[in-house]
């Protein structure tokens, strides 16, 4: 892509003096009505360094600076040094070309959604899943090798209750209504009752002897047909995945009893033989968590069994290379083609070539109640062999809970609202505004999914994971405002300039034509490789989101722009030749922008709306 703020940056660190070549120069668009178009505020710490005044220093560097191609001239304005863009030059270059990222050799692993295979996703859980679907994006288009794992707890107690609730009380899936929406009925039925004690108590053998059967894999065929349930969700929300990865699979390969060989040799794991965790293994987190109230945490009961660290561990220490084993079968083929893999008892080790995590970082998309529990899992990974190199590279991108109308949701009481209602809604909403604006587009259903979904997508990714969002009907599905409609309308009306554009003639554009209002808009376009430099940074999508709202907010200033006069001076169609073609490359480009802004979050660019 024309980088030319990037071409900037080194021309003035080659201007500065040797005693300050490990200054740090930033180059910053100059804000709405000050003069120039890029500028560094680098003068500042030059004058403490020579002790000279700022505006001495910006001057020097204004003389001295050599200007790449495609900037007219440097100008110190106090002690600011600005730039002036080539418009011509400036915008050509933008429009011309396009991001292409560097290869990347590292090899992210990404789990995210892993919901319990025991009931219906809800609207909470479309957090985490469109966060891992997001970042998976945002590190491929940055030239990383990704895979995607969606981690299935096929050994928990959730998935037990459920499938002991269905034998308890005697009821058949009718076929009819979604399984996962049939099974979680009985989960919430389940709990209800639970609250008896004397129910409690008669149940909980028989819950126990459904755990078993889970263990030695008896129901599989029964959780696999919630996890088939729960992909159709994933699909309705346009997020796919590599690989299922089943708990059941990681522990019959050995990799837990593996894993707590690694850990017993640590001076931090040890065996109490008295007080409160005598006859269990457990880890000091001490050294590796500060503030905790109790240190020691159990790994493995003194029943014998488990806790779920111990297994995330293993998983970990598979995901990192450290073992061996695991073998793989197709699931499904996705609606985009792709095969989804699994783990499976029987299978092949590299099927089609594929050779499962060995990452180089691995990310778990997880909320951030589970945040001490990370903590076990990094510390647990810095124990291996694989040493803090790696625990530095085993990421928790935690994300806050999601209340529903202000209200903390409970899958155990039945207080929740469906991902699949939402996006049903989401849907259903989307093809009221859009008959009602266009009422004889064509398509209009597959552009209200497209809208639909969008507007749900865009609610989750533009708010910082650490923060908490509020689920409201109004606001997440608002088709206008900070939303994705608002977005994907201009990427439209783009579109339908170049269509009515092409229904004529076209001459060759005269790039000397155009002026300052080009430059402004094509400014945002550029900005497009440090969003999503911004977006690994932090870890999260949502400076992406607001960069497509700039997108769109820039076109539609530019499209409505007039002058002094008060008339129209932004006409694309209405222009004469050379400037009209010149204008219609500039929208061309804002168009594919906008959709390739889109896309990083998983939001499609409708042509037409």
């Amino acid at each position: 892509m024309f980088d030319l703020k990037a071409q900037l940056r080194e021309a003035v660190q080659n201007a500065l003096p040797e005693v300050a070549r490990g200054v740090d120069v930033q180059i910053q668009e100059t804000p709405s009505g000050k003069p120039g178009d890029y500028g560094t505020p680098v003068a500042f710490a030059l004058a403490k360094l020579l002790r000279q005044n700022p505006a001495v220093v910006a001057a020097n560097l204004a003389a001295q600076v050599e200007l790449p191609h495609g900037v007219q001239s440097a100008r110190a304005l106090g002690p600011y040094l600005n730039f002036f863009l080539d418009p011509p030059v400036f915008v050509q270059g933008v429009v011309n070309t396009f991001f292409t990222p560097q290869a990347r050799e590292a090899k992210v692993v990404i789990e995210h959604t892993s919901v319990n295979p025991n009931k219906e996703w809800h609207v909470g859980h479309i957090r985490g899943c469109l966060l891992g679907d997001a970042m998976a994006r945002i590190y491929r288009a940055s030239g990383f090798q990704v895979e995607v794992q969606n981690y299935i707890d096929d050994t928990g107690r959730q998935a037990a209750d459920s499938l002991f609730a269905a034998k308890h009380y005697g009821e058949t899936w009718n076929g009819v209504t979604k399984f996962d929406h049939w099974l979680g009925a009985l989960y919430v039925r389940l709990h209800r009752d639970l609250e008896d004690p004397t129910f409690k108590a008669a149940v909980e053998p028989g819950i126990g002897e459904v755990i078993h059967q889970l263990e030695r894999g008896e129901l599989r065929p029964q959780v696999e047909r919630v996890v088939r349930a729960h992909l159709l969700t994933a699909y309705s929300l346009g997020v796919e995945y590599d690989l299922l990865t089943w708990e059941s699979d990681i522990v019959a390969a050995g990799f837990v009893t593996r894993a707590l060989d690694i850990l017993r040799a640590s001076p931090h794991v040890f065996a109490p033989t008295d007080g409160k965790f005598a006859g269990a293994l457990v880890m000091d987190l001490s050294g590796f968590v500060s503030g905790l109230e109790e240190p020691l945490k159990v790994l493995v009961r003194s029943n014998g069994t488990f806790v779920y660290e111990t297994k995330d561990i293993a998983n970990q220490y598979w995901k990192f290379g450290l073992f061996e084993g695991l073998q793989y079968l197709a699931f499904a083929e996705q609606p985009s083609g792709k095969t989804l893999w699994t783990s499976a008892q029987t299978g092949e080790h590299e099927p089609q070539g594929h050779k499962f995590a060995h990452a180089q970082e691995a990310i778990n998309v997880i909320d951030a109640r589970q945040s001490l529990a990370q903590a076990v899992v990094r510390a647990g990974l810095g124990l291996s062999p694989l040493g803090e190199e790696a625990a530095r590279h085993s990421l928790h991108l935690a994300f806050e809970t999601v209340l529903l109308e202000g209200q903390t949701m409970s899958g155990r009481k039945g207080i929740t609202v469906s991902a699949d209602e939402v996006i049903e809604e989401a849907t259903r909403r989307a093809l009221d505004v859009v008959r009602e604006k266009n009422p004889g587009l064509g398509g209009a259903d597959e552009i209200a999914r497209m809208v639909g979904v969008g507007a749900l997508r865009f609610a989750f990714l533009k708010t910082e994971p650490g923060r908490q969002i509020d689920f409201r009907w109004d606001q997440a599905l608002a088709l206008q405002g900070d939303a994705a409609p608002v977005v994907q309308y201009a990427h439209a009306r783009a579109r339908s300039i170049d269509r009515k554009a092409r229904l004529e003639p076209q001459g060759a554009p005269d790039f000397n034509q155009l002026g300052s209002l080009e430059v402004q808009l094509l400014r945002v376009v550029a900005r497009y490789p440090e969003v999503l430099a911004a977006c690994l940074r932090e870890q999260s999508p949502h400076p992406m989101a607001a960069y497509a709202l700039d997108l769109a907010n820039a076109f539609n200033g530019y499209y409505n722009h007039r002058g002094p006069d008060g008339r129209p001076d932004t006409a694309v169609l209405g222009s004469p030749g050379g400037l009209r073609e010149a204008r219609l490359a500039v929208v061309k480009r804002v168009a594919d922008a906008i959709r390739e802004a889109l896309g990083v979050l998983g939001i499609a660019a409708p042509d037409e709306m």
